[in-house]
C-alpha cells in the first residue's frame, strides 16, 4: 500500500513493524522460561524464514501483480499460465524476506539457553542484537537482491521520494540510506510492543512508544517543505507518441508513414496549443513557443519498427532534424551491421539514436540492462514457454557502454526503461560526465496498473541520488520533466499522442553517491556479517 497506485507512502513508517514482532514473539515459552517470567520467544529459525517468507509473497503480489496481465496479454500465454508466472516470481522473491526473517531469528534466539534469559527489558538478550542490527540486515537484503536476482523493483526507500529533506539522504547513500532510515524507524516501533518485563522494564514502553511516533512526525513533516523553482535554461520538446502494442503483420506500410507522419508534426508543433500540459511544482520557465528555441527533441521508446537501418526512418528523422534544427534522441532498434536489413539481422538492440541538427547519424546508446521474459528469455530450454512475449518487442542483445551521448555542447545520459531502477548503472552515467538524464521508456506494456506510476518514482529517485534533470519520454506516459529533487516539474496527460516542452538545466556537479556508489549498502552488509559471525563465536565460547 506504500507504493502506487495507493500511494500511501506514510505508512512506511510502520510497514515492516508487523514482521519484527511476530518474528520476536511467536513462540509460547516452557515451564523453566515462565517461571522466569520470559512470556513470548522469538521464533525458530525455520519457522521465521516461513513467516518472513509468508510476508514476501504477500509484498510482491501486492506490489508486482501487474506482471499477471502483461503475460497474460503480450506474452503469448493463457490465464492460468499467467497467474502461474506471478505466483513463480512471488515464490522467487520472496525468498529475500525469507533470509530477512531466518537472519533475524538466528540473533535473537540466545547464545544459551537459560530461564534467567529474560532480563532487562528483553525476552532474551539477543533480541537487542536484533533492534541494533535488523536496518543493516534490511538494506544488505536489499542490496542482494539488487545484485544477484537483479530485480531492485520498489526499494523501501522510493516510497519516500517526495520527502524532499528526507531524500536528499541519497545524494550520500542512494535510496538504501532511506530504506536504512524508515527500517530504523519500524525497528524502534517494534521494539515498544516487544519490550516484556515487570516492574521498571514495563515503564520503558510508553516512552519508547511516543518517542517513535514523534520521530515519525517529525520525519514525514518533511514532506510539507518544498524549496523554490530551480532555474533552467534549456528546453527539450518530449514527444510522447501513444503508439498500439501491435503484431508484426498489423504495421502496414500505410500504418507506418501514418504514424511516422503524426510524430514528426507532434515534434514540430507548438504543444502549447495542445490541452492538458500541467506545470506541477514550477520552474524559471524558458519560453519554447517555437522549434528554433529548442535544444532537443526526443522520441521514447516505443514497439513501432522503427529500425536504424531502414531509409524511410532515417530519412524522416534526419527531415525532422533539419526542418527543427535541433538534435534528436530517437528510441529505435538498432542493428550491429548498417548493411543489415531487420528480417537478416544477426545481433539487434534496444536502441535511443543520436541525430545531429543537420540530419546526420552521429551516435546510440543501446541498453545494457535487458528484461528477462521480455527482451530476452533465459535459460531458453528450461523457459522456452515464456517465448511469447520475446517474439512481441524482438530478442535483444546487450549494449556496452554508459557513455554519456554528445549532443553539440550538452552530454545526455541516456536510459532506457526497466534500467531506470538500477541505482548503481544509472550514477555511471553522471560518474562518466552526463550532464542532464534522458530516459525513454515504453510503459503501455503496464496498461492501467500501478506499474507506470511506481516506475516514474524509481526514476525520479536517480535525479535525486545524482543531482541531475531527468527528462522523462514515455510511450503511453508518464511523460515528465523533473527537477534534481525529484519534483514532476511539469507532465502530460497519459495516453495521448502529443508533446511537452520540459525546460531543464545542465551541471557537472556530482554527488558523493555518484562518486563512490553503492558504499553504504555494501558497509551494512559487511556489518550485517560481522554482527552475525560475532553472534556464532560468542555462542561458540559460552556453550559447555
Amino acid at each position: 500500500m506504500i507504493f502506487p497506485l495507493p500511494n500511501l507512502y506514510f505508512l512506511d513508517w510502520v510497514a515492516v513493524a508487523p514482521l519484527l514482532i511476530a518474528l520476536l514473539s511467536a513462540r509460547e515459552p516452557d515451564t523453566l522460561q515462565l517461571l522466569a517470567r520470559v512470556k513470548l520467544l522469538p521464533a525458530k529459525p525455520g519457522q521465521a524464514f516461513l513467516l518472513a517468507y509468508a510476508c514476501g509473497i504477500l509484498w510482491y503480489a501486492g506490489t508486482c501483480y501487474w506482471i499477471y496481465n502483461t503475460m497474460r496479454q503480450y506474452g503469448g500465454v493463457g490465464t492460468a499460465a499467467a497467474l502461474g508466472l506471478l505466483f513463480l516470481f512471488c515464490l522467487y522473491l520472496a525468498l529475500y524476506h525469507g533470509l530477512f526473517g531466518l537472519l533475524v531469528s538466528l540473533l535473537a534466539n540466545p547464545a544459551r539457553s537459560s530461564p534467567r534469559s529474560g532480563q532487562s527489558g528483553d525476552t532474551i538478550p539477543g533480541i537487542r542484537k536484533v533492534f541494533l542490527l535488523a536496518p543493516f540486515l534490511w538494506v544488505a537484503v536489499e542490496l542482494a537482491r539488487t545484485r544477484v536476482t537483479g530485480f531492485p523493483w520498489d526499494l523501501l526507500g522510493i516510497a519516500q521520494v517526495d520527502n524532499i529533506p528526507l531524500a536528499r539522504i541519497a545524494t550520500v547513500t542512494g535510496v538504501y540510506g532511506l530504506s536504512f532510515e524508515i527500517m530504523v524507524v519500524n525497528t524502534a516501533l517494534a521494539a515498544a510492543f516487544v519490550i516484556r518485563g515487570e516492574r521498571g522494564e514495563r515503564s520503558k514502553r510508553t516512552p519508547l512508544l511516543l518517542a517513535t511516533v514523534a520521530a515519525m512526525v517529525v520525519l514525514q513533516a518533511g514532506r510539507l517543505v518544498n524549496p523554490p523553482p530551480m532555474p533552467t535554461n534549456h528546453t527539450a520538446r518530449l514527444v510522447q507518441a501513444n503508439v498500439p502494442i501491435l503484431q508484426g503483420s498489423d504495421w502496414t506500410k500505410e500504418y507506418f508513414e501514418g504514424t511516422l507522419r503524426d510524430l514528426s508534426l507532434a515534434s514540430l508543433s507548438n504543444p502549447s496549443r495542445n490541452a492538458g500540459v500541467e506545470q506541477t511544482s514550477g520552474t524559471s520557465n524558458r519560453s519554447s513557443g517555437n522549434s528554433a528555441l529548442l535544444d532537443l527533441i526526443v522520441w521514447p521508446e516505443s514497439p513501432a519498427p522503427f529500425y536504424t537501418t531502414d531509409p524511410a526512418f532515417r530519412d524522416g528523422i534526419s527531415n525532422i532534424a533539419r526542418e527543427a534544427q535541433t538534435w534528436m534522441l530517437v528510441g529505435s532498434l538498432g542493428i550491429r551491421n548498417a548493411g543489415e536489413t531487420p528480417q537478416h539481422a544477426t545481433t539487434l538492440y534496444n536502441s535511443g539514436s543520436l541525430v545531429s541538427p543537420g540530419g546526420e547519424w552521429l551516435g546510440r546508446y543501446d541498453k545494457m540492462h535487458l528484461v528477462p521474459f521480455g527482451e530476452y528469455v533465459p535459460f531458453k530450454r528450461v523457459f522456452g514457454f515464456a517465448g511469447g512475449l520475446t517474439k512481441e518487442v524482438g530478442d535483444f542483445s546487450s549494449g556496452e557502454s554508459r557513455a554519456p551521448l554528445q549532443a553539440g555542447s550538452s552530454k545526455l545520459g541516456v536510459f532506457i526503461c526497466y534500467e531506470s531502477i538500477f541505482p548503481d548503472e544509472i550514477r555511471q552515467l553522471a560518474e562518466n560526465g552526463a550532464q542532464v538524464f534522458v530516459n525513454i521508456s515504453n510503459d503501455g506494456w503496464y496498461g492501467d496498473s500501478g506499474a507506470y506510476a511506481q516506475h516514474l518514482k524509481q526514476a525520479r529517485m536517480r535525479a535525486v541520488e545524482n543531482n541531475r534533470w531527468l527528462l522523462r519520454d514515455t510511450n503511453t506516459g508518464v511523460t515528465a520533466t523533473i527537477d534534481p529533487f525529484g519534483r514532476v516539474v511539469a507532465t502530460i496527460p497519459r495516453k495521448i499522442r502529443t508533446a511537452l516542452d520540459a525546460n531543464y538545466a545542465l551541471t557537472n556537479v556530482t554527488t558523493f553517491y555518484t562518486r563512490h556508489g553503492d558504499w553504504f549498502a555494501y558497509l551494512c552488509a559487511i556489518i550485517s556479517v560481522g554482527g552475525i559471525l560475532f553472534h556464532f563465536s560468542f555462542r561458540a565460547r559460552t556453550e559447555p
